[in-house]
């Protein structure tokens, strides 16, 4: 068998600059992609929990209504609810995402 390519620094770099015209393009797809997404959905989630239970911290400490510990559990139960919802939605979409096609992947 005879291989076609060129040899030498000329077919190198037009190589090299081939594939970077094909990244700025978008062909690449990024490597780690699920896992990012993954981490994406994990830190939504935590956050609604982190902000609901420090709204509902202040809220018992500095708002003077007497509903201590209960409007923090109130709120962790609220912030845990909406992360679910939102961790959902956000899968949702991620699956139904067209750059998610098993052909596309190398």
């Amino acid at each position: 068998m005879a291989d076609d390519r060129q040899t030498g620094k000329d077919d190198l770099d037009r190589r090299i600059a081939d594939a970077k015209a094909e990244h700025a393009r978008g062909g690449a797809q990024p490597v780690g992609g699920a896992e990012s997404r993954g981490w994406a959905i994990g830190v939504e989630f935590v956050g609604a929990v982190l902000v609901s239970g420090f709204i509902g911290w202040l809220i018992d400490n500095h708002a003077g209504l007497g509903t201590k510990p209960w409007a923090m559990v109130v709120m962790l139960v609220l912030g845990f609810a909406a992360g679910t919802r939102r961790a959902m939605k956000t899968s949702a979409q991620f699956d139904a995402s067209p750059d998610n096609d098993e052909r596309n992947e190398k």
